[in-house]
């Protein structure tokens, strides 16, 4: 059992809605939970890490893209319970809005696909849940 199931306590994770010509990166998750579904690169915050650093290197990693962060644009708190009632997961991931500065977008163990998408786009794709709030957010924090 990974230390990700039923933790002692909330995990925090940051991503990055990065904003270019008026599209969005997303990226399908290659893995579970989630695996085929579209959703902003992002990933846990590592001990001494500032939520800011965690997701541009989360970024980085995922995607291969350089953003530049304009504000906190919202939050999702994911909880999951197993049949018996019990939290087997529970993720606080923050979300900022970011505008690009380089890199297309890559695939990897993390994304199977990476696509720049209009927010009318985004709504034809499967998506985790509540993408689209926070993908409203992201182009209202960059005024857009």
């Amino acid at each position: 059992m990974s230390d990700r199931s039923y933790p002692a306590r909330p995990i925090l994770a940051a991503s990055t809605a990065v904003i270019r010509d008026g599209r969005i990166l997303v990226a399908q998750r290659a893995n579970a939970p989630g695996a085929g579904l579209y959703s902003l690169p992002g990933g846990l915050v590592e001990v001494g890490e500032t939520l800011a650093e965690a997701a541009a290197r989360e970024l980085m990693e995922e995607v291969s893209v350089v953003a530049a962060p304009l504000a906190i644009c919202g939050h999702r708190d994911i909880i999951a319970r197993d049949v018996q009632g019990r939290v087997e997961r529970h993720f606080v991931v923050v979300t900022f809005a970011a505008r690009w500065v380089a890199g297309e977008g890559v695939t990897g163990p993390e994304a199977a696909d990476v696509r720049w998408v209009t927010p009318d786009e985004l709504a034809a794709l499967p998506t985790t849940d509540g993408l689209g709030e926070v993908v409203r957010a992201a182009f209202a924090a960059a005024g857009g």
